[in-house]
């Protein structure tokens, strides 16, 4: 009751009156040209349920009218992404059927109700209008018809906050995002927060060792209260801090993915950009990817597209710009990928154990697969094997 009672005073109930009315736009413009056939535009309109971007389109205009606030960097109960199977081309047929005989009830107590209050006011001040069809529900005694006049506008308040529960629970049903849609938005959330808790974790380590350098040189100066000393420490200090600048802009120059929608994951066909990063940053990067990249399956392609992302990383991070030899080669039922790297004479000072050659053995081991890193031919190398007929 009391939610009847705030409902006037909300806005996404006029918001769902509208979503009601907006389809018999479509019903007028038809009983105007073809008025003996009033069923026809369902007939009409059906069949576009079957094209893919009317699906979006529908799920844009519930999410906007019907669930305002259910939106969301997560999305929300109602999908906005084309039919990707037939099973969601039906219910998008099925829904546009519901959605237009409910908005003709919404209608019709829109036209009925108001036109009743305005029959029973003219009645109670002693006017004679036309009641029409309205006719049998006007009572005879003009006091009485001045008491129920408000009754139809509660009536016509309650009917549409009915309707638009009611629509809004059939879209929640019809339009929500499929199996697979909810997978791949589970997939991408989870991609995000392990890339943002390992680039943390890059930069804790880099910054982190060079802050406490810096502490701990700028207290044992301020201690020591030589002049010889301090110095030394202020040139220890400057190193150090050139060093994290430099680890960082590396780290940074293969993370950064720019020009990319954040929905849109990468993969090994744009293995280029990769390459291209380490290259900048000052490697010697001998690349040979063999066999058609772009064909790979999803899961395969993308957490490979990681590993050599991980790979060229631990590179720059831990040996600086050493060259480095990359293999990326897809074979009839596997994907193989090397990076193999010299390792330099002074090795990089790289604080912390870090996760990342642990998290490659992790990304093979989900999709099947196996990796090795370790020593190899006095350098370093990360292989891995990804199987493709069970991804497949």
């Amino acid at each position: 009751m009391y939610r009847l009672l705030r409902a006037p005073f909300q806005p996404v109930t006029y918001s769902r009156w509208l979503h009601l009315c907006v389809p018999v736009l479509v019903l007028a413009v038809w009983l105007f040209v073809v008025p003996e056939w009033p069923w026809g535009p369902l007939f009409f309109v059906l069949p576009f349920g079957l094209v893919p971007w009317v699906r979006l389109a529908e799920g844009l205009q519930a999410q906007f009218l019907l669930t305002p606030n259910d939106r969301g960097p997560d999305g929300g109960t109602i999908s906005l992404a084309p039919s990707a199977h037939w099973g969601d081309r039906w219910r998008t047929v099925l829904w546009l059927a519901v959605r237009m005989v409910i908005a003709m009830g919404a209608v019709a107590a829109t036209v009925w109700m108001p036109a009743l209050s305005v029959e029973l006011v003219a009645s109670a001040l002693g006017h004679s209008l036309d009641p029409g069809p309205l006719e049998p529900f006007l009572p005879g005694s003009r006091w009485v018809a001045g008491l129920l006049s408000p009754i139809p506008l509660i009536v016509l308040i309650v009917v549409v906050v009915l309707l638009g529960d009611l629509i809004t629970a059939i879209a929640t049903r019809l339009l929500s995002p499929s199996a697979t849609e909810r997978l791949s938005a589970l997939e991408e959330r989870t991609e995000q927060l392990l890339e943002r808790t390992r680039i943390a974790r890059e930069l804790h380590d880099s910054i982190g060792h060079a802050l406490t350098v810096a502490v701990v040189q700028a207290g044992a100066a301020r201690a020591a209260g030589d002049p010889a000393f301090t110095d030394r420490a202020l040139c220890a200090i400057e190193e150090t801090g050139r060093a994290a600048l430099e680890d960082l802009e590396r780290v940074l120059g293969v993370l950064r993915e720019t020009g990319r929608p954040p929905s849109q994951r990468p993969t090994l066909a744009e293995a280029d950009r990769l390459l291209e990063s380490a290259r900048a940053s000052g490697s010697e990067v001998d690349a040979q990817l063999t066999g058609p990249l772009e064909k790979l399956p999803g899961p395969v392609t993308r957490e490979g597209y990681r590993i050599l992302q991980e790979a060229l990383t631990n590179v720059l991070r831990h040996c600086g710009t050493v060259p480095v030899r990359v293999r990326v080669e897809m074979a009839a039922d596997r994907l193989e990928l090397e990076v193999t790297n010299v390792l330099p004479d002074r090795p990089v000072v790289s604080p912390g154990g870090g996760s990342g050659l642990r998290g490659i053995r992790e990304r093979a081991a989900l999709l099947g697969g196996v990796a090795e890193t370790g020593p190899y031919e006095g350098g370093w190398r990360v292989r891995a094997r990804l199987p493709l007929e069970r991804i497949r």
